[in-house]
């Protein structure tokens, strides 16, 4: 566990579709206890899990916060936010639960439905809807990973075959060898060269019920309830098509007029903070010129001559991306900084 400035952090990729909530921002503000750290990215400084817990230590004054690093893949990152904030805090939705493993589904195919039930807090089977809802139409993967981490195809019949093949042109070939060749287990592929031995088909008939083969193992009644995850129990019952999410339209925001550039920037030119460091007039020299050549762009329009007008629209449109960007990066610290404000 470290400590870090609240400023050196950025905003969550957050599973919760409609933001922090802020009324538990405010409970844990004025929580008594100490809270536990927040999980950190340490790559991009990202937050992971903790967001409620950052802007209630932003709102009591405090300027650094407790964090634990996370050092793993980057697109595990959003795996690891879900399965979180589904076993502790705040739970999810169950529209949180369901976007989430939409999104797990697109970037993490070969996850078996049992295991990104257990990451997002639905049933296997709810997932199951989710992945034929989501994925229709596009290629299917083979195979799936359990929770266990092992590898297993969907269809069996295709690895049988294939070690029925290998054991055919390498009747000494060990049956280890044989089960990593073909994407079985040894215990397969035994099974294979007993029937081979005996004359029968390398499958054998289709079982009556399909399940999926990654989410065989602790396939009991125990295994089901822990596999189902926080709130699974009435989730189970709902294994019908996924709805589609509707969300009432807000009211649009009646809000004055935004300040003239020219006066917002006069307004930081006075600013101790940016005037008396280096970086800070760099900035405040940016921000003059682009306040001056705001109100003359129209002009400045007219007199582009023809042979350049494709290279300024391209510039254009570049410093503009740059300045969204700068913006969203802001509008990030703002939520962290400021969660009086945003709460209001």
């Amino acid at each position: 566990m470290e400590t870090v400035p609240l400023l050196s952090l950025r905003p969550a990729d957050s599973p919760r579709l409609n933001g922090e909530d802020k009324a538990h921002i405010k409970r844990l503000a004025e929580a008594d206890a100490p809270l536990p750290p927040i999980l950190v990215d340490r790559g991009t400084m990202r937050v992971i899990d903790g967001m409620h817990r950052l802007m209630a230590a932003s709102m009591v004054g405090r300027e650094t916060i407790d964090v634990i690093f996370y050092e793993g893949r980057e697109d595990d990152i959003f795996l690891h936010a879900v399965q979180e904030n589904v076993t502790h805090g705040l739970p999810l939705s169950q529209a949180d639960r369901r976007a989430a493993a939409e999104r797990i589904i697109a970037t993490h195919p070969h996850m078996s439905d049992r295991a990104i039930g257990q990451t997002s807090g639905l049933a296997a089977k709810t997932v199951a809807s989710i992945r034929k809802r989501s994925t229709e139409g596009l290629p299917q993967a083979n195979a799936r990973i359990g929770r266990d981490g092992r590898v297993r195809p969907l269809d069996s019949a295709i690895g049988r075959r294939r070690a029925a093949e290998l054991l055919a042109d390498q009747p000494s070939a060990s049956l280890r060898d044989v089960a990593r060749a073909a994407g079985i287990s040894p215990a397969t592929a035994l099974d294979v060269r007993k029937r081979l031995e005996r004359g029968d088909s390398p499958v054998p008939g289709k079982p009556a019920r399909h399940r999926d083969p990654a989410d065989a193992v602790g396939a009991g009644p125990a295994a089901g309830a822990a596999g189902a995850g926080p709130g699974a129990g009435a989730d189970a019952r709902d294994t019908g098509a996924l709805a589609p999410l509707r969300f009432k339209p807000r009211p649009a925001a009646r809000s004055a007029a935004p300040p003239d550039p020219a006066d917002t920037v006069e307004k930081l030119m006075r600013d101790p903070s940016l005037r008396n460091n280096e970086r800070g007039k760099g900035m405040l020299r940016l921000l003059h010129v682009n306040a001056i050549g705001a109100g003359q762009l129209p002009d400045v329009a007219a007199i582009v001559p023809p042979h350049c007008v494709v290279m300024m629209t391209t510039l254009a449109r570049q410093y503009a991306v740059m300045w969204q960007n700068f913006a969203q990066e802001l509008d990030g610290r703002a939520r962290i900084i400021d969660p009086v404000g945003s709460i209001r």
